[in-house]
């Protein structure tokens, strides 16, 4: 009985050994090349490539950590590889941050950063925030839509000129939108570019 308790328990000690021994191996070979990310996603297993990577390039966009309603950043995936980034930031490291996160993918060959900066202007920051208010003001049935870390209406305002960006519910939703941001004051033009769901 002893014995085989002893065996048993001997067993587990030495499956339990080769299992770590696997993942630090597995462990050691990725930190071979820290600058590089790799993910792999069902799609890139059995589906479109392409797709595969357009969705890491969005999530990584997506999880820049000052990206917010008055940035827009999109991305193309051409078939060698190259990812072309587009968009409009407030902050200039948003731009250095988004290629860099996008180069460290491993399906990404290379990068072309189109991203522009939207210059400095207190008179734009005023409206940034006058829009903000106005589109997401408490008695407006647009305020679900500040919801979440990155809300899905963005605001671009460069001299004086606003650009409304992104995806709403309704056609009803994007007009409301359009309506509270031509009524802010100051502005000299709002385009509309919401895509109604």
């Amino acid at each position: 009985m002893k014995s085989s308790i002893r065996s048993l328990v001997a067993s587990v000690f030495c499956s339990v050994l080769v299992s770590s021994f696997s993942v630090g191996t597995a462990a050691s070979q990725s930190t071979n090349h820290p600058n590089v990310l790799v993910t792999e996603s069902p799609d890139q297993r059995t589906g479109n490539p392409l797709e595969a990577v357009a969705k890491q390039v969005r999530h990584e966009l997506v999880m820049l950590p000052y990206y917010n309603v008055f940035d827009w950043l999109e991305g193309e995936v051409t078939p060698d590889g190259t990812v072309i980034l587009r968009g409009e930031v407030v902050r200039p490291t948003s731009k250095s941050d988004a290629e860099y996160r996008v180069k460290r993918l491993e399906s990404v060959a290379n990068v072309v950063n189109e991203i522009r900066v939207l210059p400095l202007s207190t008179m734009d920051d005023g409206l940034r925030i006058a829009l903000y208010r106005a589109i997401f003001n408490s008695n407006s049935s647009l305020t679900r839509y500040r919801l979440g870390a990155v809300p899905p209406i963005h605001i671009i305002v460069q001299n004086g000129r606003a650009t409304l960006k992104g995806a709403v519910g309704s056609k009803m939703d994007k007009q409301l939108a359009y309506m509270a941001a031509r009524n802010v004051p100051g502005l000299f033009e709002v385009k509309d570019e919401l895509v109604a769901d």
